[in-house]
């Protein structure tokens, strides 16, 4: 059974809801070897920068290895790999987080779900501006972010463990479009992709691209 992503209402969230429930992503299907502790080949720097142009506008982003390695490690891959170009902000909860990461094509998807990643140490608040990836439980990150719009340290206890940081644009970050709150259902995004976001919520800002900043 798939796991739904929005267990609760906004208002229900705010006052006593489990924050856990509403960041969940839909949970991955692992397979034997998603979670080697070996380090990949293709490790992340210990730092750079993604520069995300989106629909409002340029959003730089400081990453950081020694906050979240298996985070960032796969956050290095997905940027590198194009998997963000045309990701929709489908959810965005106002005080809270922007949430994104379900890429448009649905077979892309699919595979990216196969492989989850081992969880890492929480040493990094939930700070405003700080990304961190959501989660269906222990070692089931995937490729689902949220950008923090607060200080969301209740977060920091569940297992939530920032990577980095917002540097530049986080006035882009506040003003994307939040008139559909948490209507976008994940598991149609998974399965229909850009097609059924596009139909239902044209309105929603998306990333046109991410890219490593070359000797940031």
């Amino acid at each position: 059974m798939v796991k739904p992503l929005f267990l609760c209402s906004t208002a229900v969230i705010l006052f006593g809801c489990s924050p856990r429930a509403g960041l969940d992503s839909d949970p991955p299907v692992p397979t034997a070897d998603a979670l080697s502790s070996e380090k990949p080949a293709d490790a992340a720097p210990d730092e750079f920068q993604v520069n995300f142009k989106t629909t409002k506008g340029e959003i730089v982003v400081a990453v950081h290895r020694d906050w979240a390695p298996n985070g960032v490690d796969r956050f290095y891959q997905l940027v590198k790999t194009g998997f963000f170009d045309g990701c929709r902000f489908f959810r965005v909860v106002p005080g809270f987080v922007v949430q994104f990461g379900i890429t448009g094509d649905p077979m892309v998807q699919s595979q990216w779900r196969e492989s989850p990643i081992a969880d890492d140490p929480v040493v990094q608040s939930n700070k405003r501006g700080y990304l961190t990836f959501a989660t269906a439980g222990p070692n089931t990150r995937t490729s689902q972010l949220f950008i923090n719009l607060a200080d969301n340290a209740n977060l920091d206890g569940q297992g939530f463990s920032p990577f980095a940081e917002v540097t530049t644009g986080m006035d882009v970050v506040d003003s994307i479009y939040a008139g559909y709150g948490e209507s976008p259902q994940q598991h149609m995004i998974q399965d229909q992709g850009n097609e059924y976001l596009t139909s239902e919520f044209p309105m929603l800002d998306y990333i046109e691209t991410a890219t490593i900043i070359e000797g940031g």
